[in-house]
């Protein structure tokens, strides 16, 4: 507790946040860490669908997301799966030039894009219960300050620049990334069914 100015239940949060980590190398493949190979579009778009599948994961591993109803879940993911799926994307360094200017450049560290996710809960259209999820997106954006505090001393502005660059998620608006990905692997199938099917 004590690198968290003496909050424990944050650094249990924290913990629990960093476990979901949905970045490790395995899971993606060599090629997807390799910015300079030129990648097909079968490539690309499997590379796409195994980072909306890792997303989907990492919500499933997040503190408290499994509690929420199954339907809260999908209303949640539904509404933020393409925010995900860029940072998936920025952090795996899958070439986003074909996504847009907007999608790179998030964060500084794989850490600061799972706890920024977990932050934002956009409108909450479709959510049966709206008090568990603002405390949840509450907590996460209080373990966010003191991680970032903690973690980047030197940098008391962090915190604030990464709250600033939220919006920029939504730059990549989803039906886009849905027609540049996965139209080829899924057809007409919304990504709202996928999801669901997935958790």
């Amino acid at each position: 507790g004590a690198p968290y100015a003496g909050h424990s239940y944050l650094s249990g949060f924290i913990s629990l946040l960093l476990r979901a980590e949905p970045y490790p190398t395995a899971r993606y493949g060599a090629q997807c860490l390799q910015p300079s190979n030129v990648m097909g579009i079968e490539n690309i778009c499997e590379l796409a669908a195994r980072l909306l599948f890792s997303a989907i994961e990492w919500a499933k591993g997040i503190p408290f997301f499994p509690d929420f109803q199954l339907s809260d879940q999908v209303a949640l993911l539904r509404m933020a799966w393409s925010e995900l799926f860029v940072l998936n994307a920025a952090q795996c360094a899958m070439p986003l030039h074909l996504m847009g200017p907007s999608a790179g450049g998030f964060g500084d560290g794989p850490a600061d894009a799972p706890f920024c996710a977990s932050s934002p809960v956009p409108d909450a259209v479709g959510l049966s219960e709206l008090g568990p999820v603002e405390s949840v997106q509450e907590k996460s954006q209080c373990a966010l300050e003191e991680y970032v505090r903690s973690q980047h001393p030197s940098q008391p502005s962090r915190f604030g620049r990464l709250l600033l660059r939220l919006p920029s998620l939504r730059l990549v608006s989803a039906p886009v990334i849905e027609q540049l990905f996965f139209v080829r692997l899924v057809g007409k199938t919304p990504i709202e069914t996928l999801i669901r099917d997935m958790l």
